[in-house]
């Protein structure tokens, strides 16, 4: 019988070689052992993984099945070196992963949550909160990513930035608008006027100068969507920061729509921009966007002389 702790220890290693970052499962799966632990037993069996991914009482369907899938690439991986592990079925639990529909922002919905924004108590809390919604609006980064970045990742003389901290540890870097690098070069001036001493390498810092928490930033954001009347829409529809990505790939196709250019070629543009491995990723983002259908519509009703 193998420990279960050592095990978790390869297992987490082995994956993040392949480039997971797993910070979720590793919090999880130690919650796990330590159930276990808790009940006197040593093993991982399918009743365990059951029970333990089940709670909360009362949690979302979804929220249970990610539980439980967590549960079972660790229990996968512990069979193939302690025999007795039991792999729960990847049926066990109902239901099957879905996506939030997205809520896509308007223009005006985004200068409503800028103008929320301007309303934070301090000056810093203004800038940052400003300047992160900002680069998630006009260059579609993930809430992660915009975190994650150190002040060296941004190049203002080449109006270059450097994700490093992206999914499958893949690095890629972002071309700038002008008036895009302008306004982080003052937001850097103002971080820097109240922490002359940086306290964190990050670009974007707390009211104490660390590094931003994501959770912290979806509830400051949440509260910046009510006070700025963002009501959620049909479909289950409501306002998040990871939908600024989706309104800015929706957004640079309905540009490329407009502007007559083969859609088909420049796919693997976006793709590259957003951090996708392949367009595959990047099609699902302009899913359900009514915009781009009355667009398509457009193009099929006219002429084939009229079609760009």
């Amino acid at each position: 019988m193998t420990g279960l702790r050592p095990a978790l220890a390869s297992y987490l290693d082995l994956r993040r070689s392949l480039g997971f970052k797993l910070d979720r499962d590793a919090k999880l799966l130690d919650q796990f052992i330590t159930c276990l632990e808790e009940r006197g037993t040593s093993a991982v069996t399918v009743t365990d993984a059951l029970a333990w991914a089940t709670l909360p009482a009362g949690g979302s369907p979804g929220w249970l099945r990610m539980r439980m899938t967590v549960v079972r690439g660790f229990a996968a991986y512990l069979a193939t070196i302690d025999p007795s592990a039991e792999v729960p079925p990847a049926s066990l639990l109902p239901g099957g992963t879905h996506r939030a529909v997205p809520y896509l922002y308007s223009a005006a919905d985004i200068a409503a949550l800028l103008a929320q924004a301007e309303k934070l108590k301090t000056p810093l809390r203004r800038a940052t909160i400003k300047t992160l919604i900002g680069l998630m609006a006009v260059t579609g980064m993930r809430g992660g990513e915009v975190v994650a970045l150190d002040d060296e990742d941004f190049d203002a003389g080449r109006g270059l930035l450097l994700v490093r901290h992206s999914k499958l540890g893949k690095h890629r870097l972002l071309p700038l608008h002008p008036t895009t690098v302008t306004a982080v070069q003052d937001y850097r001036h103002l971080r820097d006027q109240r922490f002359p001493r940086p306290v964190s390498e990050a670009l974007l810092v707390s009211s104490a100068g660390t590094r931003l928490l994501y959770y912290n930033v979806g509830i400051t954001f949440a509260r910046l969507a009510r006070r700025a009347g963002l009501a959620g829409r049909s479909g289950g529809s409501r306002p998040r920061p990871h939908d600024l990505r989706h309104s800015f790939a929706v957004a640079t196709l309905l540009d490329w729509c407009r502007d007559g250019g083969n859609i088909a070629s420049r796919m693997p543009l976006l793709s590259a921009y957003l951090g996708h491995a392949d367009p595959a990723g990047t099609y699902w983002y302009l899913h359900a966007a009514p915009e781009l259908l009355a667009e398509a519509a457009r193009r099929l009703g006219a002429s084939p002389g009229e079609r760009r």
